[in-house]
């Protein structure tokens, strides 16, 4: 028997954390994403969710369920709130299934449930006193996993917690300076486990700060060392296996270390205990507290459990229930204190009987088998089926439950099996029938149970069983072999990579095409994989395990990467003078943007006779508009600017910051701000890009903006589609790197494609839509993806071999339409302005923008529907009737998803797609989609993200090619994505982000990149009621909401008549000159005005955003999609013109919540939920970039955290999904895709869709 030798204070958590506030009030309590929070401020919040429960009438004895996001404040927040309230919280993983939460809420008997944002869902009444608990009082109850496959709930007391505080209190740095303010606490565990109580109460009871880590981050593994090392974290609890996939110096500031959970290797003790740090084993199940004996490891001798806690005590006993004698083994028996209980009064009488020959009232029988010696106790194993697995104790009869009633299963037995490197794996062995479907079993065994307890299905002819008849566990088959496969002979490469699967999985490949992830490979696996593999090939990543996952191709690309040493290369940050620098240029160019609001102040003047505005001769107005709105004086100012600011540079690399950037800088928001860019017509676009100084061949269809540089030269014949980045720079750390672009004769280049500084395209190539051109393509060759590689075959669409006959009509009919279209916000403003003429008042300014709004609508739409008369799918010449309809719908498309937004991404953008002519079918969600209606079919229940392409023309040697596209039933098209001219995606299909339909696909299949690899996915399972299927409440409540989206229109409209206000009044009193200086100052306080407004309503709205999965049919969404509509509407169309690249958009975007570091190069707004972005000192992003931090699948809205670390780079038109990071000093090249969860190594270089190593 071993006793402690003495016996912590009788208390609550309350007490401990009143004591803690009460020395430490200034110091840090909670370290979220970089925003702390102190104990003072910790314990205002908590008295405000305490006074709202007690609103409820919760109190003492009354039970609170907690399902908060973790990694968040308010999740700890919720749990300390319930506390003061009195209350007993009881937790559940925000990642586990529903069912699991409600069947832990109903077998709790909570009253309320806490879930994001601290919302009280209240779901029976309450029957708690008023008042402060007592140590009798339960503090939480955390669900095990039940030997009858129902979880089974252990209530823990206040004065049992607050002895367990206490005691770790006295045990831990005893020798050394305890732990106190000064300290930061890691929270890696989900708080359903008890092991994160541990966590949470060794910052409070001292004073510490606890920082939580993004579950993306715990679940990547190798990637969480480093982020300890960055967080400057000092204590840490977990679990070995985490630990053992750290490099020692992540633990450098580590002073105290805590295993639990499982047992530890010796090996990793010895590792991890040196000098200047505490490393200790702990052992403790549930039902005792979390802890109920430890040992200091000194990395010699045997690993032990240790001894007591003061307060627990401990027995190792016999079979009768006598104690052994020191040196022999028994069953542990744990008493003293720590005890807990279980809900279920008839399992706590048998779990905790009396223990007769210690005079025990209360005993917990833990079922483990100890030696017991003087120096401790030591762990030999289990004595009956309750096992730990990655720091869970889980009954196996739970998982073997599961197993049973699987269809075709005709036995099944869970055991836990351990590979050499020590991982454990929950293995289900299954006796099956006629039919079994293993794949079938998987998914429905996924959406029973918890992650963690989602076992390995292995199908075996019969179960071992003992003379007793139980399944005998041991005797199940290990390691597993793969019935009726031969073993195939694999290449030295594969047999290396094999050695890695089964030291990981336990599980060797026998062939070159086993699959890690089918052979029981997580994601945690996968980052000791890669841990594994990256000693020999550092530049290997998380994402090249998943996106090649098959044994020869995973060992393909591992061979192919190399071995050489990552090098460290020093990034500086942006210079604060820059930003100086910056506003100076600026100051010419709001006087541009000035003089135009003054000309169209005049006109107004003119036309209303408005008493405030002097009289401008109209052919003042004409001349004003000729230079400054016409094509031709946009072209000629932008051009002309372009020249004098670039005068003598010249390809090469250049400092960030410096003269050549900036100038480059100001030639770019000098073609934004006079509009030079939008004059798209195929004429005007030639003549934009020889004024610039590029050289452009006859015959040339250029259908892109030009580069500012013009570097840029194009050959006879040659075809650029829409949206082509040529501008032949982009910044790469702290380096501009600047080149020209060529394209030779004949060769046509896709739409989406980025053609990189020195990018060459021989005579005849042809480069796919979506690509990134990096280096020289041969001549008459067909590349595609990102990097563009060479692809075999042909082209199959047929195009006609013959050039057509061109004629000069149809480009002055091309730069006609151009003008045109330049008037058709003048136009829709017509009915405004006659609306303000025949009453200016209030209620007129409010509505002039919803009547401008709908007149360019009405304008839209009637241009649409009468140029898709006589459309048809074929190869049109591009100087011809058709190709002109085919162009000029494409350009007021592209118009109507700015002018129009408030009606995308909304119940209206499917009404909005069949009143243009496209054929779409029932319960579609689309969003900002670029698409030829005409051509255009989009099947019920479908999913088209933001920014999708939808049956887009294709362009080469004179012809214009168009045809229809289709986006099946249900099917998903992500975010950039595009289906081109006769693709489509299939039923049920996905096409991922940044990502290309393929000519053919199969129902249901997946698809990611450029050209498009199949994608292996998992659909999410969700109530349908909020996904496909919502009831009429929920319609009518989500129609509520979107008509909101007039507001922002209307606060556009009247903001724009304030700022001609204002300018008549300035004119007015101090004269012309004086306006036309002031005009430029006046329109940049009215952005930010606007970007302020937006901000405001965000915070309104939405609040903070957190990590979370939130169903597209909630609320949340509906709010955050109107918060989004006042960004692009205020904040996007008058302030992004004037700060992109300059210190005034971080400002702003710091105001949205979002981290941004000093010195930061940022050229989007694309942070949608700005909260969860973090972008590091230096950092880089590139033009047309989006940090990703949500997703949309299967109609759930996913959000996670992305970062950029210190001096990091994501390259122009780069996307980076949920829950990525891209570490410091490491670039993404353009047109790449970081997929979901990836976190890319520091000093590293990646380019593709996905990404790959580069250089």
């Amino acid at each position: 028997m071993f006793r402690s030798r003495s016996v912590p204070i009788r208390r609550t958590l309350v007490d401990v954390l009143d004591a803690t506030i009460e020395a430490h009030p200034t110091a840090h309590a909670i370290d979220t994403a970089g925003t702390p929070l102190t104990y003072r401020d910790l314990a205002d919040r908590i008295d405000d969710l305490r006074s709202t429960l007690a609103a409820h009438g919760i109190g003492v004895g009354d039970r609170v369920g907690i399902r908060v996001s973790s990694g968040t404040a308010d999740l700890y927040l919720a749990i300390l709130g319930v506390l003061a309230a009195g209350a007993a919280y009881v937790p559940v993983d925000a990642d586990d299934p529903e069912e699991r939460a409600e069947l832990v809420f109903a077998e709790a008997a909570v009253c309320a449930v806490l879930g994001d944002n601290l919302t009280v869902s209240m779901r029976r009444t309450p029957g708690g006193r008023p008042g402060r608990p007592g140590p009798s009082d339960d503090a939480w109850i955390i669900f095990t996993s039940g030997s009858t496959g129902t979880p089974k709930g252990v209530a823990v007391s206040h004065g049992a917690a607050a002895a367990f505080v206490d005691a770790e209190a006295q045990l831990f740095l005893a020798d050394d300076e305890a732990i106190g303010p000064h300290d930061r606490v890691l929270a890696g565990l989900s708080v359903a486990f008890d092991a994160s109580c541990e966590e949470m109460w060794l910052a409070w009871r001292n004073g510490a700060c606890l920082v939580p880590a993004a579950r993306s981050l715990v679940r990547s593994g190798v990637d969480l060392g480093p982020w300890l090392a960055e967080q400057r974290i000092t204590v840490v609890s977990t679990v070995p296996t985490l630990a053992a996939l750290w490099p020692v110096e992540a633990l450098e500031d580590v002073r105290l270390l805590i295993f639990g959970g499982e047992a530890c290797p010796p090996e990793l003790a010895e590792r991890l205990a040196v000098e200047g740090r505490e490393v200790w084993n702990t052992y403790g199940p549930t039902e005792a507290t979390v802890v109920a004996c430890a040992a200091r490891l000194t990395g010699e001798g045997p690993v032990r459990i240790g001894l007591p806690l003061a307060g627990w005590e401990l027995a190792v006993v016999d079979a009768a229930g006598a104690p052994v004698a020191m040196g022999e083994t028994g069953e542990l028996v744990i008493g003293g204190v720590g005890l807990a209980r279980y809900l279920d009064a008839a399992k706590d009488a048998e779990k905790f009987a009396p223990l007769p020959a210690l005079d025990w009232r209360r005993a917990y029988r833990s079922g483990d088998i100890v030696r017991a010696e003087p120096a401790g106790l030591l762990f030999l194993g289990r004595g009956d089926e309750q096992v730990k697995l990655g720091g869970r104790r889980i009954e196996l009869g739970e998982v073997d439950a599961a197993l049973q009633a699987l269809p075709g299963v005709a036995g099944a037995a869970a055991a836990v099996k351990r590979t050499v490197a020590g991982n454990q794996l929950l293995v289900g062995y299954v006796v099956a029938r006629d039919g079994f479907d293993t794949a079938a079993a998987s998914l429905r065994i996924r959406e029973q149970l918890p992650a963690a307890l989602v076992p390995l299905l292995a199908v075996v002819a019969e179960l071992p069983t003992r003379t007793s008849g139980k399944v005998d566990r041991a005797a199940l088959p290990w390691p597993l072999v793969t019935a009726g496969v031969a073993q195939a002979e694999l290449t030295a490469g594969e047999e290396w990579l094999a050695g890695g699967w089964e030291e990981i999985l336990g599980v060797r490949p026998a062939e070159p095409g086993a699959d890690f992830f089918s052979s029981g490979g997580s994601s945690l696996n996968a980052a000791q994989l890669v841990a594994w593999i990256r000693r020999s090939y550092p530049r290997v990543s998380v994402a090249d395990v998943y996106q090649n996952p098959r044994l020869s191709q995973m060992a393909t690309v591992v061979e192919g990467l190399g071995t050489e040493a990552t090098v460290r290369r020093d990034v500086r940050p942006v210079p604060r003078r820059a930003g100086l620098i910056q506003a100076l240029l600026m100051l010419p160019m709001l006087v541009l943007v000035g003089l135009r609001w003054l000309t169209v102040l005049a006109a107004l003047g003119n036309l209303l006779a408005v008493p405030s505005v002097p009289h401008v001769s109209w052919w003042w107005i004409a001349a004003s508009w000729v230079l400054l709105s016409s094509p031709a004086g946009r072209i000629a100012i932008a051009a002309g600017g372009a020249r004098l600011l670039l005068r003598g540079v010249r390809p090469g690399d250049h400092p960030r910051g410096g003269s050549v950037h900036l100038r480059l800088w100001a030639a770019e928001r000098l073609a934004e701000l006079t509009g030079a860019t939008g004059v798209a017509g195929a004429g005007w676009m030639i003549t934009y890009a020889k004024a610039l100084g590029a050289r452009i061949s006859p015959d040339v269809d250029l259908h892109s903006a030009p580069p500012v540089t013009g570097l840029l030269k194009l050959g006879r014949g040659a075809a650029i589609e829409p949206e082509v980045d040529l501008s032949g720079y982009w910044v790469d750390g702290d380096v501009v790197r600047i080149g020209a672009v060529r394209v030779g004769a004949g060769a046509r280049v896709g739409a989406r494609s980025t053609l990189m500084p020195g990018a060459r395209v021989g005579k005849g190539a042809k480069i796919s839509a979506g690509s990134t051109v990096t280096g020289a393509v041969p001549a008459n060759q067909r590349w595609a993806g990102s990097p563009a590689v060479r692809v075999a075959g042909k082209d199959t669409a047929g195009w006609p071999v013959e050039r057509p006959t061109r004629s000069r009509l149809w480009v002055a009919l091309y730069s006609f339409t151009a003008q045109l279209l330049g008037l058709v916000p003048v136009l829709a403003a017509l009915p405004a302005i006659a609306l303000l003429a025949h009453r200016l008042s209030l209620g007129a300014v409010l509505f002039a923008g919803p009547v401008a709004f709908v007149s360019y609508a009405l304008m839209i739409l009637l241009a649409v529907r009468v140029l898709s008369i006589g459309l048809r799918a074929g190869f049109h010449p591009v100087r011809g009737r058709i190709a002109w309809q085919v162009w000029t719908t494409e350009r007021l498309m592209a118009m109507a998803r700015v002018a129009l937004f408030p009606m995308y991404a909304s119940l209206f953008t499917p009404v909005w797609l069949r009143l243009l002519g496209a054929k779409v079918g029932r319960g579609v969600e689309a969003s900002t989609v670029l698409a030829l209606p005409a051509m255009t079919t989009v099947d019920d229940g479908a999913f088209l993200a933001d920014d999708t392409m939808v049956a887009t023309y294709e362009l080469s040697h004179g012809w214009l090619r168009v045809a229809p596209a289709r986006i099946g039933k249900q099917a998903f098209l992500g975010n950039s994505g595009m289906a081109a001219p006769g693709r489509s995606v299939p039923k049920r299909g996905l096409v991922g982000v940044l990502s290309s339909a393929p000519r053919k696909a199969k129902k249901g299949s997946s698809w990611l990149g450029a050209p498009p690899m199949p994608l292996r996915r998992t659909v999410e399972a969700a109530d349908t009621s909020r996904t496909f299927a919502p009831p009429l409440r929920l319609k009518l409540a989500r129609a509520a909401i979107e008509l909101c989206r007039v507001v922002p229109v209307v606060l556009a409209g009247a903001l724009a008549v304030l700022v001609l206000v204002a300018l008549a009044l300035i004119w007015r009193t101090a004269g012309g000159w004086v306006a036309a200086l002031a005009a430029g100052p006046v329109v940049l306080a009215a952005a930010i005005a606007a970007a302020l407004t937006a901000t405001a309503v965000k915070w309104l709205l939405v609040g903070r955003f957190r990590v979370a999965d939130r169903a597209l049919w909630t609320s949340f969404v509906w709010r955050n999609e109107l918060a989004d509509t006042f960004v692009e509407v205020l904040a996007a169309p008058w302030l992004l013109r004037f700060a992109t690249g300059t210190p005034l958009l971080t400002v702003w975007l710091r105001t949205l919540g979002a981290k941004i570091g000093r010195g930061v190069w940022l050229e989007t707004f694309w942070l949608p939920e700005y909260d969860l972005v973090r972008l590091g000192t230096g950092a880089t992003v590139n033009r047309g970039c989006v940090v990703q931090t949500h997703l949309f699948h299967d109609r759930i809205m996913s959000m996670d955290e992305v970062r950029l670390g210190p001096g990091a780079t994501l390259g122009p038109h780069g996307i980076v999904l949920p829950g990525a990071s891209i570490g410091a000093r490491t670039t993404v090249g353009p047109g790449s895709l970081v997929t979901r969860g990836d976190a890319v190594p520091d000093d590293s270089q990646w380019l593709g869709n996905p990404i790959a190593a580069w250089r």
